[in-house]
């Protein structure tokens, strides 16, 4: 898709920095596939020891394989992005925990998440920029950048599937006691 929009911004982080957050997510998957202990690595990094929220998105050949994130930045981000790596691996309830075989064919995607942003005018999304969340009472659902990107939808779809998300019917962003935030990524 040569034409796809890019969702990410850039919150700072340096190609080294995000070659280690990849080396952090995949050691941690692997160590925790093969019961060995995760080695404790000290990181001198600002913003690798900065509290940020964070998702870890797996995909084998294509296909997702487990997505989970924290939007809460209340732990540094190289212990986010360890502790979603084994949340998307082996805790998605959507797919059974990864094995070993499929380790040679995982592709990790990190969003590292700036803060959430309630909004009351759905103009200000702007789809391929803006990650959704939408909460109702004690239902939430939250969709990032990318999957708008992906699916090529407009702002009204990607609100709709953000209420499916939450377990909410389609037009539920409409309704006065639904808060939509929307929130930017770093993605790679």
């Amino acid at each position: 898709m040569e034409n796809k929009r890019t969702t990410a911004i850039d919150l700072g982080l340096t190609a080294e920095e995000k070659e280690t957050l990849h080396k952090i997510a995949r050691d941690a998957i692997e160590c925790k596939i093969k019961d060995r202990e995760l080695p404790h690595v000290h990181f001198d990094s600002q913003l690798l020891n900065e509290n940020r929220g964070a998702f870890v998105s797996l995909h084998r050949r294509g296909s997702l394989r487990g997505c989970i994130g924290f939007i809460q930045a209340v732990k540094p981000l190289h212990t986010t992005i360890k502790d979603m790596a084994e949340a998307a691996a082996f805790h998605d309830p959507r797919f059974e925990p990864l094995q070993e075989n499929e380790l040679d064919d995982l592709e990790i995607e990190i969003s590292v998440l700036t803060p959430m942003k309630e909004i009351s005018n759905t103009d200000e999304i702007e789809v391929g920029r803006h990650g959704l969340m939408i909460t109702k009472g004690y239902a939430s659902g939250l969709l990032l950048p990318q999957v708008a990107t992906e699916y090529e939808w407009d702002r009204e779809t990607f609100l709709e599937h953000t209420c499916t998300k939450a377990g909410l019917h389609t037009s539920a962003w409409k309704d006065k006691d639904t808060k939509i935030y929307l929130f930017t990524a770093d993605v790679f």
